[in-house]
C-alpha cells in the first residue's frame, strides 16, 4: 500500500488506493474506528504541518486565495497538500491496520517458517513489541508510584515533574526484560545452528496467498502505468 500510495499520482488515484487496500480491509476486519484513531495519533502533527506550509508557502503559486503580508493562500499549494495528506492517509492507515491486525507472534513464527533468518525474526519480533511493552510497564509504573503519593496529576508543571520519576524505573526494566529473554532463548538452543522444527504456524487460505501476489502484482503494474501516463487521467 504504501509503494501504490507513492507511486499514483494526483487525488483520485492516492483515494481508492486508501479505500480498496486500507478501509475494506478494515471493515472485514472490524478495526474501522480503532484504525482511525490510531493513524489520527500517528499522523496528526505531520498532517498539520503539511497543509500549513504546503498552503501558505508553496512555490509558484499563482492563483491566490488570501493574503496576509508577504504570505500567500494558493489553490496550487491546497492541491499539493491534500494529495500528500491523502498519501499519508494510505501510508499510515496500512502501517496501523498492519499493527492492530497482526499478533507480533505470529508474525515472527510465519517469517520463520519461510525461511528468515531466527536473529531476524527475533529483531522483528522485538522492535514490534517495544512500544507496546514500554507503554504498559510504564502505566504500571504510574500506578504504583501514585500508590506510593506521586502526584502526577494537575498542572503542567506536576505533570512534568512526575515523569523524572518515571523514566528510570521504565528504562532500566526493558533492560532488565531484555537480559531475562536472553538468557532465556539461550536457555532453549536459539543461536544452534541449522533449521528449527515449528509445532505451530498461523493458517494460511488460498485467498490470503492470492491477495498478496495480487497486491505485489500491482506496484509494477503502477509503475508501468505511471511511466506510459495511463494514470494522469486521474489526477
Amino acid at each position: 500500500m504504501t509503494a501504490a500510495a507513492l507511486l499514483t499520482g494526483g487525488l483520485l488515484a492516492p483515494a481508492l488506493v486508501t479505500v480498496v487496500g486500507v478501509l475494506a480491509p478494515a471493515v472485514v476486519a472490524r478495526n474501522v474506528w480503532r484504525l482511525a484513531r490510531t493513524a489520527l495519533l500517528l499522523t496528526l502533527p505531520l498532517a498539520v504541518s503539511i497543509l500549513l506550509v504546503n498552503v501558505l508557502f508553496f512555490p509558484g503559486g499563482q492563483e491566490v486565495i488570501f493574503a496576509v503580508g508577504p504570505v500567500r493562500a494558493t489553490v496550487e499549494g491546497l492541491r499539493f497538500a491534500i494529495e500528500t495528506l491523502l498519501r499519508l492517509a494510505a501510508i499510515s492507515g496500512a502501517i496501523s491496520l498492519f499493527y492492530l491486525t497482526t499478533p507480533p507472534g505470529e508474525l515472527a513464527v510465519d517469517l520463520e517458517r519461510r525461511g528468515v533468518s531466527p536473529r531476524l525474526t527475533f529483531i522483528v519480533h522485538a522492535a514490534v513489541q517495544t512500544v507496546p511493552a514500554m507503554v504498559e510497564r510504564a502505566a504500571a509504573i504510574t500506578a504504583a508510584q501514585r500508590a506510593r503519593g506521586l502526584d502526577t496529576e494537575g498542572s503542567p508543571w506536576k505533570r512534568l515533574r512526575g515523569l523524572l520519576p518515571l523514566a528510570g524505573p521504565v528504562l532500566l526494566g526493558s533492560i532488565a526484560d531484555v537480559e531475562e529473554r536472553t538468557m532465556a532463548l539461550e536457555a532453549r538452543g536459539f543461536t544452534r545452528p541449522g533449521r528449527r522444527t515449528l509445532l505451530w504456524h498461523p493458517a494460511d487460505s488460498g485467498g490470503q496467498a492470492a491477495a498478496r501476489w495480487l497486491m505485489l502484482a500491482v506496484v509494477p503494474a503502477l509503475v508501468v502505468a505511471r511511466a506510459f501516463g495511463l494514470l494522469d487521467w486521474m489526477g
